[in-house]
């Protein structure tokens, strides 16, 4: 697919992957939109890499209708959804763990608002000549991580609900589905893991999301996902206990 000259909308483009991949989309010619509901930061990195933006709280469903009214009303042409906001609890799952509490926070972020926004906005992406949805997961998409129990839980669920999507939409639309999963990125919402001195800089998540949707790569892994997916597929068991080694 051609990512050129396209209109691009980018949920948690305030910081981390989702500024990276503004910021490289908008130089390689697309107009880009971020969203995000910290409006202070947003405003700032709208200003930073001169892109649109729309204050929005993607977990909000009545928040979410506003922001298609408006996507429809100034941005009629937008053909890319990267579902990229997400949030994470650092904590083993246990007595006292409170892991309900967290998991609905970060199934309404990680889960339920992609596939909601997804929803309202494929009308608008089927009006276009290509259109493409990406959905940023993770390697714990794959095998759970123990100290993100629940936020694996929910990147899981958006792995299964995008390879549905995708075999939905290529029925009968022109829509294709992407989907990106990360190793450890270095980002603020990864310094409790150690991502400041392991993880890779967001910039190759970006470069890898751009490269993976002119070359219509579906399922997109970044840094150590690709093996960790083979080593998954060969030995489950081992994989999982060398993911966690160490965790438990």
């Amino acid at each position: 697919m051609n990512i050129t000259n396209k209109t691009v909308l980018i949920t948690g483009g305030g910081s981390g992957i989702g500024y990276a991949t503004a910021k490289l989309l908008s130089e390689k010619g697309n107009r880009v939109i971020i969203v995000s509901r910290n409006a202070a930061k947003l405003e700032m990195a709208a200003r930073e890499l001169n892109v649109d933006y729309i204050v929005a709280d993607v977990t909000n469903a009545e928040a979410v209708k506003d922001l298609v009214v408006k996507l429809e009303a100034n941005f009629s042409d937008l053909s890319v959804l990267i579902n990229n906001a997400g949030v994470g609890f650092v904590y083993k799952l246990g007595e006292g763990a409170n892991a309900v509490e967290k998991s609905r926070q970060e199934f309404e972020t990680n889960y339920f608002a992609p596939v909601r926004l997804t929803e309202h906005l494929l009308p608008l992406l089927k009006k276009q000549p290509e259109a493409a949805i990406v959905n940023v997961t993770s390697n714990v998409a794959f095998h759970p991580l123990v100290v993100l129990p629940t936020y694996s839980d929910a990147k899981t669920a958006l792995h299964s609900h995008t390879v549905a999507l995708r075999l939905t939409l290529s029925a009968d639309t022109k829509i294709k589905v992407f989907e990106v999963m990360p190793s450890l990125i270095n980002t603020d919402a990864t310094k409790d893991m150690g991502g400041e001195q392991r993880g890779l800089p967001p910039i190759i998540v970006a470069e890898d999301i751009y490269n993976g949707i002119s070359e219509d790569v579906y399922e997109i892994f970044v840094g150590e996902a690709g093996q960790q997916y083979a080593d998954y597929l060969a030995a489950p068991e081992t994989a999982i206990a060398r993911f966690n080694q160490g965790l438990y």
